[in-house]
């Protein structure tokens, strides 16, 4: 079978020469007579894999030497306590905005150890928009400011991130990752699951300022202190060692297109394409505000919802998959992540094209 044009939010499409260079290594990874997964990770030949996927991830994102880069497991929904039971610690209170599933699970998961201050929402309209923030509304005694930059459900981003003077910002940047430059210096932590823009389920990748370290409340385990796993270069334990040889293959990848700028521009144009036949379609239409749409997630009803499974069947038997929106919304879903090509876009829109005439 041929492969598909995958459209999954996560896992997600993965770059054809990835996966390519990981089938040809995965017996024999560089004549060492084994696969990545099998060898030690304390091994001079996987010290190499981490050493050099920590130092391409640095220089894609630009990462200031005060910063720690952290390849963690557990995914970004482990991150929903860590950060609170590492950041909690001067004054136990802290700031949100809750624009999605994921940022209502953060909200949730942090009101366990100090108290949350939901500064602005956007479920008056099922997460369709980026609320308005008022400064005014901000703790300035917060011991932290946390917001999601891409809502992977509901399609919308932040083109503006908010300004939290001495606060630190932290991002849960799981979906838009190495998308497009964001200024590290900007964030006390940024976190992020790799199965979106990196690689695959189970690694997290988290960027934290070092003078954030070292001040866990007193009760959190060893595994959930950022400290330990900064102490010892991400092998307090046993890293998820494959999937961050696949991140490393990735970053490769990556800085061959060009890097995050250049993977910035062919991302607006994949969005613009799809963005401009939604606009102008008499069935399809768009369902984030359009001054907050993603770039990474598109989301999209037919007319009044009357032919979304018609659609989808007819779009999975011409090889266009994982196109079903999320359980809380319905509809369509296209996420176009960094590795899929503008090709597949334009695929998918002339696809959408026939359907709608077929369909008047």
């Amino acid at each position: 079978m041929e492969r598909v044009y995958n459209f999954s939010a996560g896992p997600c499409a993965l770059p054809e020469a990835v996966l390519l260079k990981a089938q040809q290594e995965l017996l024999n990874y560089n004549h060492t007579g084994m696969s990545v997964m099998e060898m030690s990770h304390r091994s001079k030949d996987y010290m190499a894999i981490i050493e050099s996927a920590e130092q391409l991830f640095r220089e894609l994102m630009q990462v200031p030497d005060n910063y720690k880069v952290l390849f963690l497991q557990g995914g970004a929904s482990s991150q929903f306590a860590m950060v609170p039971l590492n950041l909690l610690n001067r004054n136990n209170k802290a700031d949100y905005v809750n624009t999605g599933v994921w940022a209502t699970k953060a909200i949730k998961e942090a009101s366990r150890y100090g108290k949350i201050n939901v500064v602005a929402s956007s479920e008056d309209k099922t997460f369709n928009y980026i609320p308005k923030l008022d400064q005014a509304a901000f703790d300035p005694d917060a011991d932290y400011f946390h917001i999601t930059t891409n809502n992977t459900i509901y399609g919308t981003r932040y083109n503006e991130l908010p300004d939290t003077g001495n606060v630190p910002l932290v991002g849960d940047m799981s979906s838009d990752i190495l998308s497009k430059y964001y200024d590290v210096k900007r964030f006390g932590l940024i976190y992020a699951g790799a199965q979106k823009n990196m690689g695959a389920a189970g690694v997290c990748v988290v960027i934290v300022r070092e003078d954030l370290l070292g001040n866990a409340m007193d009760f959190t385990p060893s595994m959930m202190n950022y400290k330990n796993h900064a102490d010892n270069g991400s092998m307090f334990n046993t890293p998820p060692t494959y999937g961050i040889y696949l991140c490393k293959l990735v970053y490769e990848w990556l800085k061959d297109q060009g890097g995050v700028a250049a993977i910035a521009e062919v991302n607006i144009e994949k969005a613009k394409l799809l963005y401009d036949f939604l606009d102008n379609s008499a069935l399809f239409s768009g369902t984030a505000a359009k001054e907050d749409r993603s770039i990474m997630n598109v989301p999209f009803i037919t007319k009044e919802h009357k032919l979304d499974d018609q659609f989808l069947k007819e779009a999975a038997a011409n090889g266009f998959v994982n196109l079903k929106g999320h359980r809380t919304t319905g509809g369509m879903r296209a996420s176009i992540y960094n590795a899929t090509p503008l090709s597949t876009v334009q695929k998918l829109v002339d696809f959408m094209k026939k359907f709608e005439a077929g369909n008047k």
